[in-house]
């Protein structure tokens, strides 16, 4: 085999991606990625985390996500950086996946690394927002560090749950980052058609370079659109006084083959969730931060105390037509933790009352895979007394459904993007007090999420930790959790595989 990769819920027949990843990225790429985490296991076996190195490192684990950066040259600099850092010590450290011989010790050093790196990518969207934790730092450190050299499965387990709760804290810092930033979210209707101006789309999850492009295109006469995940933006306060941020374009990021080629003008990809671009929009997608591919302009981080400057972008909206209509609707969103609290006496008396007999969290990822399918008639088919709570572009598969109300109350609450997960369960927990329970799990609430890359793992390690239990996950149950793990896993946990939208619909209803 020319690579291995396992990270990401389509790698190739649920078990490993061995010629090229079925994300896009070349056999090159995947063992560059490799190449980064062993010098950055390198690096953490040798150094203390500073502020500067700890950002270092989270942030190079954060160009390792699926579908964050295709570029060789940028990955090559940065294993040369690392390994820079080594001055020229002898330290080693298992280079890939396959490493580790025990599958049980494979599977637990994996799922361990693949929730740092979600947690690395929730520490830097809070980092560039200037809000910054130390011991996030530490934990990664000391956790990398174990990935590298530890053995024993018992100590390993513990870390992956400590990884749960370090994802609590990168989600709470980075949800004070963007509320203190931004303000906290409210109900807002945001369109989803198009003007008759030119147009920069917005993808990703870097709100500070919506505000930025906001700010550089005020006067310019092009209109601004989010994608994907960045429709949350269009809740935020801060966002609502720009009256050229038009609405959100598009859905999910697997789409961008036909949606970017739709949109007509400039792209931005801000963060991960970038797809190997196309002729149709090659020569105008623009990268920046941790995002990106070979051959694709990059916009420059900001200098301290400056922007960054997307003047190119701008000089090419106005050269290009407006977006191509596909389609002309509303979609409902900022059910954040502060606006659904708010409503708390309301959604507590329709428990009470059985107007609303359970909550379904079916936050997470989308995907290509046909079988997401599941999701969409999971939420046609969900009884009418139930409320669905949602987070992450998984949404794209049922936010569009008329879905209805209970009692003035959406039965679609919207929190966000994937890190407003962390909304969902600060809702839950909430709740939990309200009707006095002693046991989160005693609630009427069920999981049942969708999983695509490292990001959701954290979620889920957070989950954990939090003492959630009973998850349903799918489309497919990670590759790289070993048998024995996946054992431990659903026996302690109760984490379990979806089946059909039938029969877990009625099992939820039933409590289980």
């Amino acid at each position: 085999m020319s690579m291995f990769c396992f990270q990401c819920q389509e790698t190739c027949r649920n078990s490993g991606c061995t010629v090229q990843g079925m994300c896009g990225k070349k056999a090159e790429t995947a063992n560059l990625q490799d190449e980064l985490i062993q010098a950055l296991k390198m690096v953490v076996l040798t150094r203390k985390p500073s502020a500067e190195l700890g950002l270092f490192v989270v942030q190079s684990l954060f160009m390792t996500i699926t579908n964050a950066n295709f570029d060789d040259a940028k990955l090559t600099a940065r294993v040369a950086a690392a390994k820079r850092l080594l001055n020229g010590g002898r330290i080693t450290a298992p280079l890939g996946v396959q490493s580790s011989e025990n599958p049980d010790v494979r599977s637990l050093r994996e799922l361990l690394t693949y929730g740092l790196k979600g947690v690395a990518a929730y520490a830097d969207h809070a980092a560039v927002l200037g809000r910054t934790d130390q011991a996030i730092y530490d934990f990664i450190f000391r956790a990398l560090a174990a990935a590298a050299t530890e053995t024993d499965a018992a100590k390993l387990t513990a870390l992956v749950l400590e990884c749960g709760q370090t994802a609590v804290s990168a989600m709470a810092l980075l949800d004070a980052a963007n509320t203190g930033r931004f303000g906290n979210p409210e109900t807002t209707e945001v369109k989803t058609g198009v003007g008759d101006r030119p147009g920069i789309l917005i993808s990703g999850h870097d709100l500070l370079d919506l505000k930025e492009l906001l700010d550089q295109t005020a006067d310019a006469g092009v209109d601004v659109y989010t994608h994907s995940e960045m429709l949350a933006a269009n809740s935020y306060p801060a966002f609502k006084k720009y009256p050229h941020l038009h609405g959100n374009y598009g859905g999910a990021w697997h789409r961008q083959n036909v949606e970017f080629a739709a949109f007509n003008g400039p792209i931005l990809m801000t963060t991960n969730c970038i797809t190997p671009v196309q002729d149709s929009y090659r020569n105008r997608i623009f990268t920046t931060g941790m995002a990106g591919y070979p051959g694709v302009p990059h916009i420059a981080d900001r200098k301290p105390g400056g922007v960054k400057d997307f003047s190119a972008i701008i000089a090419l909206a106005k050269r290009c037509p407006p977006p191509t209509e596909l389609e002309n609707g509303r979609l409902i969103g900022g059910f954040a933790h502060n606006q659904v609290l708010a409503l708390a006496d309301k959604v507590v008396d329709a428990v009470r009352s059985g107007a609303i007999r359970r909550f379904v969290v079916m936050a997470g990822c989308d995907g290509r895979h046909k079988s997401r399918e599941y999701y969409t008639e999971v939420a046609k088919k969900l009884p009418k007394d139930t409320v669905i709570l949602t987070a992450g572009c998984a949404k794209y598969r049922y936010n569009k459904l008329e879905l209805g109300k209970i009692g003035g109350i959406p039965r679609l609450l919207d929190a966000g993007q994937c890190n407003d997960s962390y909304s969902l369960t600060l809702i839950a927990l909430k709740l939990k007090d309200a009707f006095g329970l002693d046991d989160v799990n005693k609630l009427p609430l069920s999981f049942d999420i969708a999983w695509y890359e490292q990001k959701a793992v954290a979620v889920l390690l957070a989950l954990l930790a939090l003492g959630f239990k009973n998850i349903r996950l799918g489309p497919t149950l990670p590759a790289f959790l070993s048998p024995g793990v996946a054992g431990v896993l659903v026996e302690t946990f109760g984490i379990r595989p979806i089946t059909v939208p039938e029969d877990d619909i009625a099992a939820m209803m039933n409590g289980d």
